[in-house]
């Protein structure tokens, strides 16, 4: 039998005996790249957190969340292929999931390696026009952006409270703020580093950013941080544009620059 091979990442080798006609996804943001890709009648499993598209979620089996997935459902749909990744998706996960069926396991740290997941991607799941097309997509929204040179303000990108996280330079979401034109003041961390809210105080942020995931939060934590950090802007956003891989970049590129706005505003206020 013909036999595909695939490189995920991690570099893991993938055989495959066709290309995949049922798909498990265990991202967010890879579901909705297979969603951007055409794949609507090829996805048969998602998680809960895979909120778009909005209308997958009644049409598709819910095989759990990303660290309680359900082994038996995954089984029973006898997929083709599952789609994890390094960050959400533990190494015991995936061995498990190698039982069932080929896992391509996605590492995505900056742009780069997202233009790299979406060739596989394409080349695995036989969309190699969609997914080069949405590549130049992403390219050229990013060079737009860039023409506008926003200021490389201090920031603080908050995820979690009790403790304090925010977000270290090895990760994607730092990759993201920089191309956003944010200077993360935590960019000599590693990971996801707690934070004590004196220290942050000590280095003096411009701009405070707290996302809308994986800690929901709300305006209650906006004006007690604002109070900290009276000359520095407290924004909520929404944490997709600097979270999500994949297709979802072509997105975040208008996000960034009304932020970018309502920062100057923010700023230019605190200085009348």
């Amino acid at each position: 039998m013909l036999k595909l091979r695939f490189t995920d990442q991690l570099g893991q080798t993938i055989l495959l005996s066709r290309h995949p006609k049922k798909i498990i996804s265990l991202v967010p943001s890879i579901t909705y790249m297979l969603f951007t890709l055409g794949l609507d009648n090829e996805v048969a499993g998602i998680t809960r957190f895979c909120k778009l598209p909005a209308h997958w979620k009644k049409q598709k089996t819910i095989i759990g969340g990303t660290k309680d997935i359900k082994f038996d459902r995954i089984a029973d749909l006898k997929p083709d292929i599952i789609l994890a990744n390094k960050e959400e998706n533990t190494k015991e996960v995936v061995a498990e999931l190698q039982k069932i069926a080929p896992v391509y396991v996605s590492d995505v740290k900056k742009l780069e390696d997202n233009s790299m997941l979406i060739t596989d991607l394409g080349k695995i799941l036989n969309r190699e026009r969609a997914a080069q097309k949405r590549i130049q997509e992403i390219h050229k929204a990013n060079t737009i952006y860039n023409q506008f040179n926003f200021p490389p303000r201090k920031t603080a990108y908050f995820i979690w409270k009790n403790p304090w996280m925010t977000v270290g330079g090895d990760t994607f979401i730092n990759h993201m703020l920089q191309t956003a034109g944010f200077n993360n003041v935590f960019a000599d961390k590693f990971r996801y580093p707690q934070v004590d809210l004196q220290q942050l105080q000590d280095i003096n942020p411009e701009v405070i950013l707290l996302s809308s995931e994986p800690y929901p939060f709300k305006v209650k934590e906006q004006k007690y941080l604002q109070t900290l950090f009276p000359k520095a802007c407290v924004l909520l956003v929404e944490g997709e544009p600097f979270t999500w891989f994949g297709t979802f970049p072509l997105q975040a590129f208008d996000y960034f620059q009304s932020l970018q706005k309502q920062i100057a505003l923010c700023t230019q206020e605190k200085k009348n």
